[in-house]
């Protein structure tokens, strides 16, 4: 059973840091993103990184956020740097076995997602 496990996440003060993790129980993707939902609203994309390394990022994390993984240890991360309370969500990773140079930050390009992990930060 394929399986992506986020860790990670937990409470910070405004301005903190955290790194969430996001575990691959194969490792056949190398398309892959984050993405971040409030209770109420739909699923954001945050971040992608595609099949060579390419990333993107939402207007609202470009420059705070920043993705990587790890192919040795099949692990997807994310950096998330001076936290604001808006950054507040559950986050998720999400995976796409296929080849795909160009990231996307679309659910629709994803068919595989975590569990998720929650991020809150305090003002």
């Amino acid at each position: 059973q394929v399986q992506l496990v986020e860790s990670g996440g937990g409470s910070v003060q405004t301005g903190g840091s955290l790194r969430l993790s996001c575990a691959l129980s194969l490792d056949i993707y190398s398309f892959m993103g984050w993405f971040r939902q409030v209770p109420g609203t739909e699923r954001e994309g945050v971040a992608g990184i595609g099949s060579t390394g390419r990333t993107d990022y939402a207007e609202s994390v470009k420059g705070r956020f920043f993705i990587s993984k790890d192919d040795a240890k099949n692990v997807l991360y994310l950096e998330m740097n001076d936290l604001s309370p808006l950054d507040t969500a559950m986050y998720y990773c999400a995976a796409n076995a296929l080849f795909i140079s160009t990231p996307s930050l679309s659910e629709s390009d994803y068919y595989v997602w975590g569990q998720g992990t929650q991020v809150t930060v305090s003002s």
